[in-house]
């Protein structure tokens, strides 16, 4: 069953967001106004090391008022390749410039609201060039094992669902081995 936009207007704009209005027609011709926020891709990475161990950021989060486990991540400013992005913020939130970087997945963290698609990127090491420019985006930043990742998650340590579902890839894909009970 699909639901048919037939138009649609902003409400309100920003250079972050947008937050519009859509008159939707339901399958029997039924309409309904549905708000929706349009946002700009956003690019995630991280580095993982010879130990098999993950860069990560503890960041607290003022709208959950939560802590947890994150990537560098940030908006792909216009014009800009999204791997560059990618490779961009983890250097400004970690101050680690990453290797070659590969792709890992590309999520729409809650797609019945927002069209914020996550593009999540990797690499296989990286350089260590200074302390990040953007060190009020974490708490700190560290090298956690691999292994650790599903009970991280099923702690609710990674409370975003696109990051938990990266690093679990991320464990799946070096680690080859589901650890969960």
């Amino acid at each position: 069953m699909q639901w048919t936009k037939q138009n649609e207007q902003t409400v309100y704009a920003n250079r972050w967001f947008s937050v519009n209005l859509a008159d939707v027609e339901l399958p029997g011709g039924r309409h309904l106004d549905h708000f929706l926020i349009r946002l700009r891709p956003v690019a995630a990475a991280t580095v993982v090391n010879e130990a098999n161990e993950v860069l990560l950021l503890w960041r607290h989060r003022f709208i959950t008022d939560s802590w947890g486990w994150e990537l560098a991540a940030g908006v792909v400013e216009d014009g800009e390749d999204v791997a560059g992005a990618a490779a961009r913020e983890l250097e400004e939130e970690t101050g680690w410039r990453p290797g070659p970087l590969r792709h890992l997945m590309s999520v729409e963290p809650s797609n019945g609201l927002t069209d914020a698609r996550h593009h999540v990127y990797w690499a296989d090491g990286g350089e260590y060039v200074g302390h990040p420019v953007d060190d009020f985006e974490s708490d700190r930043r560290e090298w956690v094992p691999l292994k650790l990742v599903p009970d991280l998650v099923a702690r609710g340590e990674v409370p975003g669902a696109g990051m938990a579902a990266a690093l679990l890839l991320l464990h799946h894909l070096r680690l080859g081995q589901d650890t969960m009970p």
